[in-house]
């Protein structure tokens, strides 16, 4: 039972992350159940396990679900993202491998050259978007903090991401690939500091885009 319910929990979240279910649409426990040819309790399970991470929300007189964020909790998830990718940042740049450097020169390079293409916005953001989050996932890894990694995963959500792309003026565009560049420059030069420095203002840069609003600071 308990692999049935890993597995429908990771379908579920695939689909939610692939944006194949919308933010607020239901899930039915039953309907779920009968799709996948299975019992409702592994649903349930599912749900419940997804719920705990924010990506479904469970009420007892609506049901389940697909999570909707509002003004508050993206300011929240970006505000804790800021201090938490800056962290990573900051262990990650003293282990940097030569090799590691090359790899994030190279995501930064593709980044630049899909900025620049012709493609369709359809096609051209969900590219941006995969690549941004393997670029930061990169980072996170070079981190060496697994604890640090799960609480980073739970707040990096591709809908936010793909959101973020789809308000983004070209301007914006240019700087969030420029402070990538700038990023991958400060570990290079093995400057944890600026490293650090320069995430946490491309999180928070993200941030006012996707909000629309200045900081009230």
């Amino acid at each position: 039972m308990a692999k049935i319910a890993t597995t429908v929990y990771e379908q579920i979240r695939t689909a939610i992350l692939n944006g194949e279910l919308s933010n607020s649409e239901r899930l039915v426990e039953e309907d779920l159940a009968v799709s996948m040819g299975i019992s409702r309790t592994p649903v349930r399970e599912a749900l419940r396990r997804l719920a705990a991470e924010g990506l479904v929300d469970v009420s007892p007189n609506r049901g389940a679900r697909v999570a909707e964020w509002d003004v508050h909790d993206l300011r929240e998830i970006f505000d804790l993202r800021s201090i938490l990718e800056s962290h990573a940042c900051e262990l990650a740049t003293p282990r940097a491998s030569a090799a590691e450097i090359e790899f994030l020169e190279n995501i930064c390079t593709e980044m630049e050259e899909l900025a620049e293409t012709e493609l369709s916005s359809e096609t051209r953001l969900p590219a941006l978007a995969a690549r941004n989050r393997i670029f930061h996932g990169k980072i996170i890894e070079m981190s060496n903090s697994t604890r640090l990694g799960l609480l980073i995963e739970t707040l990096i959500h591709v809908p936010i991401v793909m959101q973020t792309y789809k308000v983004y003026s070209p301007e914006a565009l240019q700087r969030s690939l420029h402070h990538h560049r700038e990023i991958v420059n400060a570990m290079k030069a093995g400057d944890e500091v600026w490293a650090s420095s320069v995430m946490r203002a491309h999180v928070l840069a993200a941030r006012e885009e996707i909000l629309g609003q200045p900081d009230p600071a």
